[in-house]
């Protein structure tokens, strides 16, 4: 008797391992695109961004990892998820709650001068965070106190975990060395400050029209007060002392007082001309005035910088 033995061959593996979701958000520099009437005001450089990563965890909680490029160097940024609130209901009147969720993000990271990197697992599942929370996503100055009731304080805010709103806008830096009479050779500075000192305006399209213009200084003198003016261009026959300019500081465009450390000071404003208007059609004087000398809007020579504004 033939006695046939069959045997059954099969393939074994390992199971397949689930996929899991994952998904990131892009967010630019805070030009107003989620409040227009409160852009970022300070002097960070403008061209910070940031990004945030969700990935779906086994145990299903959130991995959540944030991105930020271009940061400063030894500087701590505050990263943090603020729930949104009815403002009528908030101690200051903030579309959030002023306290991060700790639950769903908030970390400190120090920055590089690059891109950093910091993560936090949260206790949300994807989906939730994915489609139901609702929440900013904020990233304070680092160059100002933490205040979680000043938007104007915030490198960027929008949705947490959203699509953004489009953010592209105009952004250009001008830079002005000592004046040694090269815009006007009998202008050329006399006094006792050193010439090393040098300036910077950066001038950017807000979303609502508007522009933030940021003056820095740089190589300053410590606890000296630079008076820092633009003045529109006038005809000298037609001023009060033969200035081609106006005396008087046009304070629509910038006139305030910079305050020396040492090293770069500078400030931050919001004019309500638009960045074309600065950048293109504004015909003007950018000035710092000697912080050794008496202020004198009638003699350029005690002009520590002077040049055509935003050109």
């Amino acid at each position: 008797m033939l006695v046939v033995f069959a045997v059954m061959v099969s393939s074994c593996g390992e199971d397949d391992e689930p996929t899991l979701a994952s998904t990131n958000f892009d967010y630019a520099m805070h030009n107003g695109q989620t409040v227009p009437t409160a852009p970022y005001t300070g002097l960070h450089p403008t061209d910070f961004s940031a990004n945030l990563a969700l990935t779906e965890t086994e145990d299903g909680k959130t991995m959540v990892t944030v991105t930020l490029n271009n940061t400063v160097a030894g500087v701590t940024y505050n990263v943090h998820a603020h729930d949104v609130a009815d403002a009528a209901t908030t101690p200051n009147g903030t579309p959030y709650n002023e306290s991060p969720n700790t639950d769903v993000f908030a970390q400190a990271v120090e920055g590089t001068g690059g891109t950093v990197t910091v993560s936090q697992e949260s206790t949300s599942t994807y989906a939730a965070l994915n489609a139901d929370y609702e929440g900013f996503f904020v990233v304070h100055d680092p160059l100002q106190a933490v205040n979680t009731a000043d938007i104007t304080t915030y490198l960027v805010v929008g949705s947490f975990a959203r699509e953004q709103a489009d953010s592209d806008v105009e952004s250009t830096t001008f830079d002005y060395d000592f004046n040694t009479g090269q815009l006007v050779a009998d202008f050329a500075y006399v006094g006792s400050h050193a010439d090393n000192l040098t300036a910077s305006i950066n001038v950017t399209e807000l979303t609502d029209g508007r522009s933030r213009i940021t003056v820095q200084l740089q190589n300053t003198m410590d606890l000296v007060t630079y008076n820092t003016h633009a003045h529109d261009m006038a005809d000298a026959a037609t001023t009060p002392n033969g200035t081609p300019y106006n005396e008087t500081p046009n304070a629509e465009v910038f006139a305030t007082a910079i305050t020396g450390n040492g090293g770069t000071a500078g400030h931050s404003f919001i004019s309500e001309m638009s960045y074309s208007e600065i950048t293109s059609d504004y015909d003007g004087f950018f000035v710092v005035h000697d912080p050794l000398q008496a202020l004198d809007t009638t003699n350029p020579a005690t002009y520590v910088i002077l040049g055509v504004f935003a050109r």
